[in-house]
């Protein structure tokens, strides 16, 4: 094993990680938003399926684990976008990494 290495400490950062990237709909919100600034409908419209009260949550949860920011600028009317962080910038060649891992090694049930 290498020296310096916490198993506890890497399993609970992946375990914390998964607990924010492994709820629906975050994985295409932050891809979404990896093309550039949203408002809130035009996530809305990109993410089909998604309710605006689970979209409210969703953005909420990214912003608070630093993925995503939320920018407000006084109107009127008031305008309220979102983009990726600098964090939420680094994880997308992770994600997409991982995303074309699982398609050539996990089996599909």
């Amino acid at each position: 094993m290498a020296e310096g290495h916490d198993a506890r400490q890497c399993d609970a950062a992946v375990s914390h990680a998964f607990s924010v990237l492994g709820k629906r709909w975050n994985g295409m919100i932050l891809d979404v938003l990896g093309q550039g600034e949203l408002s809130f409908s035009g996530v809305r419209r990109a993410v089909a399926g998604i309710s605006d009260a689970v979209l409210s949550d969703r953005l909420t949860e990214l912003a608070d684990a630093g993925l995503i920011a939320r920018h407000v600028e006084a109107g009127p009317p008031v305008a309220v976008s979102y983009a990726l962080t600098e964090a939420g910038c680094r994880l997308m060649p992770i994600l997409s990494q991982l995303g074309e891992w699982a398609d050539g090694n996990l089996v599909r049930r």
